[in-house]
């Protein structure tokens, strides 16, 4: 058992020193996040009124305006309560194994309380079966192999096959996960929606597990009352992409053991699952290929080069792909039809100019206002003098996420929606709340609690 002295000053990460000047300047960096968002929302709102909309409904989020309660409002509060008032403690007395099934377990309730605002049908079991998601096509699928083959020829929009939105706009691995789901008697929206609830939720263990495993428990620790409270639960509960972050969270995990273990037989094992993982989460989402970044991140914070487990990673992932290939889905072939897609519709219209900057406050919405905190304490950690390893788990991989983020954003092909889209990379962001000083830290987790307890009751959110 640890005891919360060895959580708050473990002897390889320092205690963060508590001074007025840093205090001040977290709170100029949160205040001057929220003031982006709030900026975003202006100049949406000014350029729809000048006849130049961002063609989104609420800018910049994806959602309508609707104060609403429902029965999910009162058991969201109090676990949110439950977490702020025990959360910070139970993390240095709990037994590891114990605190991360509580954590998971928190997460999922946490989720599907925010989820339930809406409304069990609207809320949950609804969110999947709308005509542009993944569920609508399923009853069009007579022949799996059939559809492998000739998925790519149905991208392109404006033909009388095309598939509908989110099909058309990913690799064939998420719809052919929700076929997989239908076919074993589990059809329908809310058996969908709770497979992404519980996969999604796997972020609140996988990130704690990863950076506990690269060396600072007491990191690792502290992040999973942050994780359980994560804003982006939001949409989590309940979109793809909540899975998609799950999945590949997974498969960071089992590549940073498969990078620090010892043993042989662990290092192969850990490193094919990882491959495995990370192969196929390109081809649920094409942008997952950025997960190379805290992928090499971890590689890096392994700290000795291991052939074998490296190794494993690549055969896991190239089995994925070749299996792709050769059920007749070719990934580049797809991503240049998507691009081509992409265009086809309401992206084409999207202002790059505004969109590039307003990305960035849908990531303060998901990850919360802590996050540029964290941000801001972890560039200052990473100095000319420092080799990469030495600036911690804690430190890089909140960088990696952050590095991610802006490869997606400057690319321009996620123009508005991203709230959902990039919570693979948002999750990492709260890697680093081990950098906040400890006197303040519970006043942070309020912060996220209610930025997702606003958003879910002054919004309609589309996922």
């Amino acid at each position: 058992m640890t005891a919360p002295s060895a959580v708050e000053s473990h002897s390889a990460r320092p205690r963060p020193k508590v001074s007025a000047s840093g205090a001040r300047a977290d709170r100029r960096t949160a205040i001057g996040a929220v003031t982006v968002v709030a900026v975003a929302a202006a100049v949406g709102g000014g350029l729809h009124l000048a006849g130049r909309p961002v063609h989104v409904t609420s800018p910049p989020l994806t959602a309508a305006w609707l104060p609403h309660v429902g029965p999910g409002t009162l058991p969201a509060i109090v676990i949110a309560a439950l977490v702020v008032r025990h959360g910070l403690r139970l993390v240095g007395t709990m037994r590891w194994s114990r605190l991360l099934a509580a954590g998971y377990a928190t997460a999922v309730a946490w989720i599907l309380a925010l989820a339930m605002v809406d409304g069990w049908q609207r809320g949950v079991a609804g969110r999947l079966t709308t005509k542009d998601e993944y569920l609508s096509e399923i009853g069009g699928v007579t022949d799996v192999p059939a559809m492998l083959r000739g998925f790519a020829g149905r991208i392109l929009d404006f033909q009388p096959d095309s598939w509908t939105t989110h099909v058309a706009g990913h690799p064939p691995g998420a719809f052919l996960t929700f076929l997989a789901l239908d076919r074993l008697g589990l059809g329908g929206g809310a058996w969908a929606a709770l497979l992404c609830v519980a996969v999604g939720a796997l972020i609140a263990v996988a990130v704690p597990v990863t950076i506990r495993v690269l060396g600072d428990e007491a990191a690792a620790r502290v992040a999973v009352p942050f994780l359980v409270l994560f804003p982006g639960a939001v949409w989590i509960g309940v979109s793809a992409d909540g899975m998609f972050a799950g999945i590949t969270a997974c498969g960071l995990a089992l590549l940073a053991v498969a990078v620090t273990r010892d043993r042989l037989l662990a290092g192969l094992t850990c490193g094919l699952g990882a491959g495995v993982l990370l192969g196929f989460g390109i081809f649920l989402s094409y942008g997952l290929t950025l997960v190379a970044v805290p992928a090499g991140v971890i590689v890096v914070l392994g700290r000795r080069f291991r052939p074998v487990p490296l190794t494993a990673v690549l055969v896991g992932a190239a089995g994925v792909v070749a299996g792709f290939a050769a059920a007749g889905f070719w990934w580049p072939a797809g991503y240049h039809l998507v691009v081509q897609r992409y265009y086809q519709g309401v992206a084409s219209q999207r202002p790059y100019a505004y969109w590039v900057w307003a990305d960035l406050a849908l990531v303060v919405l998901c990850a919360g206002p802590v996050a540029a905190v964290i941000l801001r304490r972890a560039l200052l950690r990473v100095g000319p003098a420092r080799t990469l390893p030495s600036a911690g788990p804690a430190v890089l991989l909140a960088l990696a996420g952050l590095l991610a983020i802006v490869a997606a954003d400057v690319s321009g092909l996620s123009k508005a929606e991203v709230e959902r889209i990039w919570l693979p990379f948002a999750a990492w962001l709260p890697a680093g709340v081990a950098l906040l000083p400890v006197p303040g830290r519970r006043g942070w987790l309020v912060v996220q609690a209610v930025i997702a307890l606003l958003v879910n009751h002054l919004f309609l959110t589309t996922w």
